[in-house]
C-alpha cells in the first residue's frame, strides 16, 4: 500500500516483488490483489474516493470499473497494478507491472523482444513507435501503440498505451510495465508519466 511523507509530492507503493513510486499519489488508487472479497474491496474505495453528496450511482459504477481492473490484473498475477483516478472522477489511466513467464533464459535478449513486438498483430491505428532505452532497473524496450478498444463494432474508441519491457540486470526475467488509457489528446502527458513510472521501478 502507498506509504508517503505528508509534505511530499510522490509515494511509494510497496507490493510483493516490485517497487514504484507514483506521481501525484492522491491521484492514484493502488489495487490490493491480496484482498480476499475484491468486489468488497472495490466498493470500499469506491466510497472513500467520493466526497460526500455524489450520487450512490456514481459510486456503483466506478466500484465496478474498479473491480473490472482489479480481476485484469489478477489473471495477468500482476505483481502491482494501480488506477489513475482523481477524486470525485473517473478511471482516467491504469499502470500494471507483471512478469513475462515462460521465456527462456536464451531468449532474454532485446532484440529478440524487438522482433516478437515488431511481429506482434494488430489492428493498430499505426504501426507501434518502439525504441531501445536504459532504466535503472535495466535494458528496456519502449512500445507505443494506438488500437482500437473493440475492433468488431467499429465504432472509433481507442485504446492507447506505452509499454516497457524492461531486462532487469539482478534477475533472468522480463517484466511488462504498461500504462493504458483512453482519454484522446493526452498522449504526450500520459506517454512521460509512463516512462517515469517505469524509472521509478524497482525490484524488491
Amino acid at each position: 500500500m502507498p506509504t508517503a511523507d505528508a509534505s511530499a509530492s510522490t509515494a511509494a507503493a510497496d507490493w510483493h516483488q516490485c517497487r514504484v513510486t507514483l506521481p501525484a499519489p492522491h491521484n492514484w488508487l493502488v489495487l490490493d490483489l491480496t484482498a480476499p472479497r475484491p468486489e468488497e474491496w472495490a466498493r470500499s474505495a469506491a466510497d472513500k474516493h467520493f466526497t460526500a453528496g455524489v450520487p450512490d450511482e456514481w459510486r456503483t459504477a466506478f466500484a465496478a470499473d474498479v473491480l473490472w481492473y482489479h480481476d485484469v490484473a489478477a489473471r495477468q498475477k500482476a505483481l502491482c497494478a494501480a488506477l489513475l483516478t482523481p477524486q470525485d472522477g473517473g478511471v482516467a489511466a491504469f499502470y500494471c507491472v507483471r512478469e513475462l513467464a515462460g521465456i527462456p533464459p536464451e531468449s532474454l535478449r532485446l532484440d529478440i523482444l524487438r522482433a516478437a513486438a515488431e511481429s506482434a498483430e494488430g489492428p493498430f491505428f499505426r504501426p507501434p513507435e518502439i525504441s531501445e532505452v536504459e532504466l535503472p532497473l535495466g535494458a528496456a524496450l519502449r512500445m507505443h501503440r494506438l488500437e482500437p478498444t473493440d475492433p468488431d463494432t467499429g465504432d472509433g474508441s481507442v485504446l492507447e498505451g506505452v509499454a516497457h519491457y524492461v531486462l532487469p540486470r539482478a534477475r533472468p526475467t522480463a517484466l511488462e510495465c504498461r500504462l493504458l488509457w483512453r482519454a484522446p489528446g493526452l498522449g504526450e502527458e500520459l506517454g512521460r508519466m509512463a516512462d517515469e513510472l517505469a524509472d521509478s521501478v524497482r525490484l524488491v
